[in-house]
């Protein structure tokens, strides 16, 4: 109800940066990559667009649910009292937090909805398989929130916690964990360290349905992984809740 009256708060962050970096990448820089003889090598024949669109489609659901599950959370429980007030009513704590989860998953496929809506219209998508991306964006995304929910729902403080977690781990990811070019780039280090990211994972599996290039056990391992830290996380997350508003 609150987000009804509230969305045009979020609509930047989910749907217009990914959009913007479409279209500066994309289209603008995809152009002069696309004309490069050693690109084909590198997007396996696809038009640099089309190899971007379901990477940054997994780079925003990740985002969204990083930003959603930081302060918002930590507001509910610090600032706020939000958690407290619910759990006074018959929600107990596990329920609030599958709630946020939930609420949060919703918000991460239906601002890939959009995203894809509108880079469909600049040329970004041309196969079904795009659908399968969006499952797994949104499942990339909770992967990553559902060990932020936790980690939310353990501090007692701020500081800079989020400050650090955004600048040193999401926005890092988001560039070198394969969104904009593959990780065998990198130095042979960065490569174990991209490897560690459920990004990585979901951008290999996501582009992997788009351009029809994905492998039976390699897309099994991806899923795996990330399914892993997506279930791992809601665990812990439900836990951390009950702890903190245990009465």
């Amino acid at each position: 109800m609150w987000y009804l009256g509230n969305w045009r708060a979020s609509v930047v962050s989910s749907v217009v940066q990914p959009l913007l970096a479409l279209v500066a990448f994309g289209i603008f820089f995809g152009r002069l990559a696309d004309s490069g003889s050693g690109l084909a090598q590198v997007t396996g024949g696809a038009p640099y667009l089309v190899y971007l669109t379901p990477a940054l489609l997994c780079a925003a659901a990740l985002q969204t649910g990083a930003s959603e599950c930081s302060f918002p959370v930590f507001a509910g429980f610090t600032w706020l009292k939000t958690y407290e007030a619910i759990t006074a009513t018959p929600v107990s704590p596990a329920q609030l937090a599958l709630g946020q989860l939930s609420w949060v998953t919703l918000r991460m496929l239906g601002g890939g909805v959009v995203y894809l809506a509108v880079a469909a219209a600049f040329g970004g998508v041309h196969s079904s398989g795009i659908v399968i991306a969006l499952l797994v964006a949104t499942l990339t995304g909770l992967s990553f929130a559902a060990p932020v929910t936790a980690l939310s729902a353990s501090l007692r403080r701020e500081g800079h916690t989020f400050n650090v977690m955004f600048r040193f781990v999401v926005v890092p990811m988001a560039l070198f964990a394969g969104t904009y070019f593959p990780i065998e780039r990198l130095p042979e280090w960065a490569q174990i360290v991209a490897r560690v990211t459920p990004l990585w994972h979901g951008t290999q599996l996501a582009r992997g349905a788009t351009l029809g290039t994905w492998e039976l056990l390699p897309s099994l391992g991806h899923l795996a992984y990330l399914l892993v830290w997506a279930v791992g996380g809601v665990l812990i997350a439900c836990w951390r809740f009950a702890k903190r508003l245990q009465r």
